[in-house]
């Protein structure tokens, strides 16, 4: 498989903290939702980063009590951006949902 985050999916990524990882995952979808309605290009590759993150964490055995959570968060975002937002999700909410894990993220430096 051809990564996009090539340093991170042969090693470093399993470096990281739970609480840094979904902070780098909730990067990439504060980029897609700021491109959603401006360039559908850039929307798109952020959104593949995004989720590229989201499997390499669920790829992680440190985190398999818990991926429900994970999983859960992946298929949120799938649906607000390709499906058809059935959990009535806004940007809003899913940028709040990413916050708090970068402030502990930062927090924790």
């Amino acid at each position: 498989m051809a990564y996009i985050h090539k340093q991170l999916a042969a090693g470093r990524w399993y470096e990281l903290t739970l609480i840094e990882q979904m902070a780098n995952i909730g990067a990439d979808i504060g980029r897609a939702l700021k491109w959603q309605k401006k360039d559908k290009k850039l929307m798109q590759s952020a959104l593949e980063r995004g989720l590229e993150l989201f499997d390499l964490t669920i790829a992680d055995p440190r985190w398999r009590h818990r991926l429900k959570e994970i999983l859960r968060m992946r298929e949120i975002v799938c649906d607000y951006f390709i499906g058809g937002n059935a959990y009535n999700s806004t940007p809003g909410g899913l940028e709040k949902y990413f916050l708090v894990f970068a402030i502990a993220a930062r927090l924790n430096r």
